[in-house]
């Protein structure tokens, strides 16, 4: 293609910013704006302008869209000269880098990246080392601050000088003594590739100027989402010649808990004096009512770079804002309506829609209700809730409760969280069980074992089973599962160790509401079974039975690996993907925006995530809520969402879920039971 076809091959703006090949330009692609079409063409058009193939560098966040990329221009150029583009991530490209330079920093190039096991291993070591066990510092705790300090490429002098608190000294050790041992053993971790990038730039001028030679031409996809340490690669890189592209949208900025500074896309135009601005605001995925909501929604956020979607697709039908009684009646709205929409349509798919959710524990009551109604669905950017780890985690606790001989859930628990318990003392257990067959858990109490172990292993061993003691006599009799499984599982240890199990706060937070929604869905369960046997209680036994039911309908199901099936994804997941009807769920206050970034102060990030969760539908948008949801147990009122205020009578329609779905009978819903059963016999 010549440069001329090229260039009239795209819309104004699109033009505009794919024939400005010098200088800084800032393209602020709005959602489904067509950025990926820009930057692409942009590197043909540079290729028909003379500019030599490995003089050009992009930079991406995923392989994905490293992979599109490299797909879409060897479409539009020769696939030979396409292939001589540098097209990958962030992370491809430093190890690239340092693979050639990295003996200047002391590395041999057949330097290997430590996984995360690999970093827990270290960091225990290096806290043993120093002899912080036992301090309150975990290996978790200690690899998240590194991780946050790497990025904005502190080194472990850095840390030492900036601690201003006794946390923070030891842990600035700690990162002296972890990076001597990557070091030792000729391995980087992730947040490594770019400091090391960085401190072979500053520490050797030559070779910074050796790739600013090389690459005359740099070009940053999704340019809200980079942090300090690739700000600054790339800043570097620009040198005085400074020709940077870099795309994206200010408006999508989602991943401040990632490390992702706004300030870089909001800034640009400062920190580039003379940088062109172009802006995309032609949507070619959604219709006019659709992008009016999220026009509405984004608009009430003062600093972004101002703009307004808009669409030549048509008006298309209003939002619907639809209020449920309960979660459980949400979920059954959303069945309903895909029954119903493919009913009315045979054109519709399953695939064609999609929902969304700000916290992963939320998809719970959406799996159980799809699962019933024999609607196909897969999951997105998470497993499915009753395969997550914390959640199995829970069950053996339980399991192991109404049946003391259950070795494999002990094994499974007996670390989680930790107890002092060695593999010695876990080779002791398996040993004296094939000896006497006496199960490990009736082990784990005698004195006789307990002496064997250190103070720490066997006072942990001595609580584990006193506890079990204690509950298997409160669980003999039926009811109050809820309630008996709260103390039981605070009392064991286990919900207030999952901070001590996983990496971060957030992470550990994150599964403590997956867990807190698992007994929830045991709150449902009982009141269910109590209303459909009067007079009686359940058991523990008989939901455990449920449960492992369930786990076998998981296991023999395909759904989440066919294609053709609803989609079911938090809303960070979602960005990215586009689907003709989504619903997004639970849009509660406290729930979206999340509590928990409320209390932070960051309810501008919760409103670009809503501006997100929008702009993946093309055709029609649902947001529901419940009047009260399961929480912590019990079924609590709901407040909607203060989000929801922004979007007027102009661009929303409300309704109660019932009057959404009144052409759908109850023999309708009966049958889909119905064929749902027959087919599992």
């Amino acid at each position: 293609m010549t440069k001329e076809e090229i260039l009239n091959s795209l819309n104004k703006e699109q033009a505009e910013a794919a024939g400005t090949i010098n200088g800084p330009v800032l393209v602020l692609a709005g959602a489904g704006t067509g950025k990926t079409r820009v930057i692409t063409y942009r590197i043909a058009y540079m290729l028909a302008s003379g500019i030599a193939p490995e003089q050009i560098l992009g930079m991406t966040f995923t392989n994905k869209a490293a992979r599109e990329m490299k797909e879409r221009l060897a479409q539009l150029v020769d696939p030979k000269v396409a292939k001589e583009v540098t097209l990958g991530t962030f992370h491809s490209f430093c190890i690239r880098l340092l693979r050639k330079e990295c003996k200047k920093l002391g590395y041999l190039p057949g330097f290997t990246i430590a996984d995360e096991s690999d970093q827990q291993g270290l960091l225990k070591q290096a806290l043993g080392k120093l002899g912080l066990n036992g301090t309150g510092i975990s290996t978790d705790m200690a690899q998240s601050t590194i991780s946050n300090w790497k990025n904005k490429l502190w080194t472990p002098e850095d840390a030492r000088r900036q601690a201003d608190t006794n946390f923070d000294h030891d842990v600035a050790a700690v990162y002296q003594e972890y990076q001597e041992l990557l070091e030792l053993q000729n391995s980087l971790d992730f947040d490594d590739m770019l400091l090391l990038v960085h401190r072979l730039f500053t520490d050797f001028p030559e070779t910074l100027k050796k790739y600013q030679e090389r690459y005359q031409y740099l070009l940053v996809d999704e340019y809200q989402d980079t942090n300090a340490a690739q700000f600054t690669v790339v800043r570097m890189l620009c040198g005085d010649r400074c020709n940077l592209c870099v795309v994206g949208d200010d408006d999508q900025s989602i991943y401040s808990w990632r490390g992702a500074d706004i300030s870089n896309i909001l800034g640009f135009p400062d920190q580039f004096p003379g940088a062109k601005v172009v802006k995309l605001e032609q949507n070619y995925r959604s219709t006019a009512s659709i992008l009016a909501a999220a026009n509405a929604v984004i608009g009430s956020n003062k600093n972004r770079h101002q703009k307004r979607l808009w669409s030549g697709l048509g008006e298309g039908e209003k939002v619907r804002v639809v209020t449920a009684k309960s979660g459980e009646l949400e979920a059954d709205f959303i069945a309903a309506m895909i029954r119903q929409k493919m009913s009315a349509d045979p054109a519709i798919r399953y695939r064609d829609f999609a929902v969304l959710y700000r916290s992963n524990h939320l998809s719970r009551q959406i799996e159980t209700t799809l699962r019933r109604a024999a609607i196909p669905y897969r999951l997105v950017g998470g497993q499915e809730f009753y395969k997550r780890r914390e959640i199995k985690d829970a069950v053996a606790y339980l399991k192991l409760l109404v049946n003391p001989r259950d070795d494999q859930s002990l094994l499974r628990i007996l670390g989680t969280p930790p107890r002092g318990l060695s593999d010695k003392a876990v080779t002791a257990l398996k040993l004296g069980r094939s000896t006497d067959n006496t199960p490990m858990l009736e082990q784990l109490g005698t004195k006789e074992f307990q002496g064997q172990m250190t103070s720490k292993g066997a006072n942990g061993a001595a609580e584990l089973t006193s506890v079990y003691r204690k509950y298997q006599e409160e669980f003999e009799t039926p009811g109050n599962l809820v309630g008996k499984i709260e103390n039981f599982l605070t009392d064991v240890g286990y919900l207030d160790g999952l901070q001590r199990i996983y990496k971060d706060l957030q992470d550990a937070l994150k599964r403590r509401e997956n867990v807190d929604e698992f007994i929830n869905a045991i709150a449902q369960f009982e009141t269910k079974y109590t209303a459909e046997n009067p007079g009686e209680k359940p058991t523990l036994l008989e939901y455990l039975e449920s449960f492992a039911l369930l786990e076998e309908n998981d296991r023999t199901e395909e759904d989440t690996e066919n294609p053709d099936a609803v989609t079911l994804s938090s809303v960070h997941a979602s960005k990215g993907l586009e689907f003709p009807i989504v619903f997004v769920i639970a849009m509660e206050q406290n729930l979206f925006p999340h509590e928990r970034a409320l209390a932070e102060g960051s309810e501008d990030e919760e409103l670009r995530l809503f501006y997100v969760a929008i702009t993946r539908a093309r055709k029609l948008l649902y947001l529901s809520r419940s009047k009260s949801r399961f929480h912590m147990g019990m079924n609590k009122p709901s407040s909607p969402s203060r989000f929801l205020d922004h979007l007027g009578d102009d661009v929303a329609e409300r309704a109660e879920s019932e009057e959404l779905i009144e052409t759908v009978s109850a023999a309708d819903v009966r049958k889909a039971f119905e064929d749902f059963f027959k087919n599992l016999k």
